[in-house]
């Protein structure tokens, strides 16, 4: 456990440079499992205190209740105060449109639904749970990577981190996006959350549940997508990522436990993010939206 010590020990470094640097920040929460291993971090980095700054939700409206049911569980839990941005707003306002198409979901909307909470409630740092070993262009991300004043990432613009010295000074306008687990795989995320014994939403575990199958991906019936009746069926599935439920796919799978799901990890021969439909849309798909202002 030597290396989860380590890991543990540079993300409260990174989270407590967070808060001592900036004058607004903010933990991005999805309710997803890297989340949750963020917020409890920031949980252990303050302790006895409470976090010192909110949490950011921003909801399609297409997110599994499980997941927001488990969110309010664990904002209560940790004491933790919760600030929600919701993309119907932004729909509403006419900032957005709905996507048509094979695949409509609202995943790649919430950038703008973001980019206005974080000037509504002037966040100079937003904290989020993204790796480097999830993606190509997560891999491209400093630890402390700068947005420019219209939210845009620019990987030309992101400053060397030499001796784990993190800087923070930013201009007028500018924000940061800071990741703490940067140097996490999804396995020792996984081994962190069992040696932590940390709550998860129930879908990370085998259960049953409609779903069809789509360009060789499993996904779960909703009524965002034109579905033949007929290619419906009941599979016994869980979800190694948590996004909106309209582009994240379900992995067949019997591991009930965190034992078994680290084990079948182990075994894999894809990337978690391979569940992600709206990764596929390009080949540069996650850039795009992250020159743009996405997570």
């Amino acid at each position: 456990m030597n290396t989860l010590k380590q890991l543990e020990e540079e993300a409260i470094y990174i989270i407590r440079e967070v808060a001592g640097q900036f004058n607004q920040p903010a933990l991005l929460f999805s309710g997803g499992k890297d989340s949750i291993v963020l917020l409890h971090l920031c949980s252990k980095a303050f302790y006895p205190g409470k976090i010192p700054f909110p949490l950011l939700h921003i909801d399609t409206g297409h997110n599994f209740q499980e997941t927001l049911d488990h969110r309010d569980y664990l904002m209560e839990k940790y004491q933790a105060h919760l600030e929600v941005g919701y993309v119907q707003d932004s729909i509403d306002a006419g900032k957005v449109l709905e996507e048509k198409g094979k695949y409509p979901s609202r995943n790649s909307l919430q950038t703008v639904t973001l980019l206005d909470a974080i000037e509504k409630h002037k966040f100079d740092a937003c904290i989020g749970g993204a790796r480097r070993d999830e993606e190509k262009a997560r891999a491209k991300e400093r630890i402390f990577s700068v947005r420019d004043d219209f939210g845009q990432w620019n990987e030309k613009l992101q400053r060397p981190e030499l001796f784990d010295l993190l800087n923070g000074r930013i201009h007028s306008g500018e924000n940061v996006r800071a990741f703490p687990i940067s140097n996490w795989t999804e396995l020792d995320v996984w081994e962190y959350i069992k040696q932590e014994k940390l709550e998860l939403p129930s879908i990370y575990f085998s259960h049953k549940r409609d779903v069809y199958q789509r360009d060789g991906q499993w996904l779960p019936t909703c009524s965002f997508h034109l579905i033949e009746k007929e290619k419906i069926e009941n599979k016994t599935v869980r979800f190694r990522t948590v996004g909106d439920i309209s582009c994240t796919a379900a992995v067949l799978s019997d591991a009930n436990t965190i034992d078994e799901i680290v084990d079948e990890i182990k075994s894999s021969s894809f990337s978690e993010r391979g569940a992600r439909m709206d990764d596929k849309r390009s080949e540069g798909a996650m850039e795009e939206r992250k020159k743009v202002g996405y997570f």
